[in-house]
């Protein structure tokens, strides 16, 4: 990239693709939604929809029995999961797909598991939930993280920066209606504590990016897309209270 500018998604893969997380998270609170879940036997079908490069991938990995895909729309991810794969030994098992999670590339009525951290929001929570039933066997589990309200107040400038990037936050009752009406048995959800998002998420993408900063100082786009992350996270810091990602956890009943 020394000949031309970077661009936005440029950046945003550079800025990723090395870090353990591609968004907010943590190995506990994968094993805490996975302890809602009846368990797995080893011919059962797992999806992780929007994988990234595989963190909590693997980690499902050797929490379940089964075979995993492992779906993302970079190919340079998936080509890091494989990679990620390869070193664990786990290549029996798990595999990754580039594809879009708006039309999945799946037989429908496949699999037992359906999860998904921080991509449901992408296409929005009602659309991706009712997509992706079609692929769960019947009694199948969707998991899913998606960013929403915690609180009755929803400060106007949280509001603004969220629905500026494409999103839309809803309160968390009525995501647990959105899921039911979409076909599912509602079965928990719980807030993913704010470490999830500054200590595994912020810091390590901070440091990716002053670096960054280093590699491209006379680009006007780098500095842009510093400035959009920064102010992502002052944000959280302002307004967290209120915000956060929450896991969702139902089962396909119709």
């Amino acid at each position: 990239m020394k000949n031309k500018q970077p661009s936005f998604l440029d950046l945003l893969l550079e800025a990723h693709i090395d870090l353990e997380r591609q968004g907010p998270g943590s190995p506990e609170t994968v094993l805490k939604a996975l302890k809602f879940l009846e368990p797995l036997d080893r011919f059962s079908q797992i999806a992780d929809l929007g994988c990234g490069t595989g963190g909590q991938t693997l980690l499902l990995a050797k929490r379940l029995k089964g075979n995993i895909t492992g779906l993302d729309l970079f190919p340079d991810f998936i080509e890091k999961l494989k990679a990620k794969t390869k070193a664990e030994n786990l290549e029996n098992r798990v595999k990754g797909v580039a594809g879009n999670i708006e039309s999945l590339p799946f037989e429908k009525n496949f699999f037992d598991l359906i999860w998904s951290e921080g991509a449901i929001d992408n296409i929005g929570f009602e659309k991706g939930l009712k997509h992706w039933h079609g692929f769960l066997k019947n009694g199948g589990y969707v998991a899913v993280t998606c960013p929403s309200w915690i609180t009755k107040e929803h400060p106007e400038e949280a509001q603004k920066f969220w629905s500026d990037a494409g999103s839309h936050l809803d309160p968390v009752e009525k995501n647990i209606a959105v899921m039911q009406d979409a076909g599912y048995e509602f079965i928990a959800a719980f807030v993913l504590q704010k470490e999830c998002w500054t200590e595994n998420y912020f810091k390590p993408r901070e440091q990716v990016i002053n670096e960054m900063l280093k590699k491209y100082p006379e680009s006007d786009t780098m500095k842009e897309y510093a400035e959009i992350n920064k102010k992502e996270v002052d944000l959280f810091l302002k307004y967290g209270s209120h915000y956060g990602y929450v896991f969702y956890i139902g089962r396909a009943v119709k």
